[in-house]
């Protein structure tokens, strides 16, 4: 995706981070050898990417463990200094630490406490209040918006060590909104969660975005916040960029299959010698028992297939689906995507 000079609210290019990580032997005498002489091998965390965000936007940033999406987030946040490219964010540079940047801003990253441990979350929120210098009639109306949205009730008053993770992780949120940011970066926020918790922080997340037009950058390992808050993605592998564009474009070009699911009226009682030669190659079936049939085809197959089982069937029910988008970010992180369903960085 061409980058769109148009005023974004994230700009990247050519982003790269370099750190320098020591080595050594193991042993004594190595430990000692290396107070006189250290030894480092450079890491390349971020390998030249490029890509922007438009305000209002909710992008996902996928990428495993070890890709470069929390060095990327420490950078645009102001952090890190990267070892080379251009970085705006709100039109500053966020290493600058410029103040007008950082009251417009805001870093939530999932486990990583941001209030105060030993006192009542409302202490720490008034803390906050001081810092950014919110005048208190703001502070009042923002706190009780945001107390309705996250349902923080008697949370408020509890010291931050009483309270359970999905609560401290709505507190986290709350007082780090408390500014009204128009950029966020959100790191894992989700991890860690029960299910029930997950979604409400999705549907909060998704709230606020739609009262305020947040730009929003989230990296999760969970598919389900993806798929629910994001309708583009940037996914990042090795440090270097492999897609960016929409969700259902990540899936037809990363994945050349579809899945075909029959039920069969009364079971398909009869019909086994006659499915094989229906559908094709036999490895097309990936299950056939108790009446349904379960395939897996070629993209360009799912129609033609579908089509001749419902005419020569007595099928009850199909559904004709893409595969799983987890699935397929596994498939493009395990290297098994092939050369044509690669796209230029």
């Amino acid at each position: 995706m061409a980058i769109d000079d148009r005023s974004p609210a994230i700009l990247v290019r050519e982003l790269r981070k370099t750190y320098a990580v020591p080595e050594r032997e193991p042993g004594l005498r190595a430990a000692l050898g290396s107070l006189v002489r250290r030894r480092t091998r450079q890491v390349e965390a971020v390998a030249g990417i490029s890509f922007h965000v438009s305000p209002g936007e909710i992008v996902g940033f996928l990428g495993p463990n070890g890709a470069g999406k929390t060095t990327t987030l420490k950078v645009l946040s102001g952090l890190l200094h990267p070892t080379a490219g251009e970085v705006r964010s709100l039109g500053h540079v966020p290493w600058q630490r410029d103040p007008a940047f950082l009251r417009r801003m805001t870093l939530i990253m999932g486990q990583r406490n941001q209030l105060a441990w030993d006192i009542p979350v409302i202490d720490s929120f008034e803390l906050n209040r001081a810092i950014f210098g919110v005048p208190r009639d703001e502070y009042r109306q923002r706190l009780t918006e945001l107390t309705d949205l996250l349902e923080l009730g008697e949370l408020m008053r509890k010291p931050v060590r009483n309270l359970s993770l999905g609560e401290r992780m709505k507190c986290e949120f709350a007082g780090s909104l408390l500014h009204r940011p128009e950029v966020l970066f959100l790191d894992e926020p989700t991890i860690g969660l029960d299910v029930t918790m997950q979604r409400r922080i999705r549907a909060f997340i998704a709230e606020y975005n739609s009262r305020t037009g947040a730009t929003t950058l989230l990296t999760s390992h969970y598919m389900a916040d993806v798929e629910a808050l994001c309708r583009r993605v940037v996914v990042i592998h090795h440090g270097t960029l492999l897609y960016d564009g929409d969700l259902t474009g990540l899936v037809a070009r990363f994945s050349p299959h579809k899945s075909i699911t029959i039920d069969l009226e009364d079971g398909g009682e009869g019909l086994g010698e006659r499915i094989p030669a229906l559908v094709g190659p036999p490895e097309w079936i990936v299950s056939h028992a108790e009446g349904r049939l379960t395939l897996r085809v070629p993209r360009s197959e799912t129609a033609r297939l579908t089509t001749r089982l419902l005419a020569n069937l007595p099928v009850r029910d199909v559904i004709v689906d893409e595969p799983p988008i987890d699935e397929i970010i596994d498939l493009v992180f395990a290297g098994r995507a092939g050369p044509a369903e690669v796209p230029p960085a």
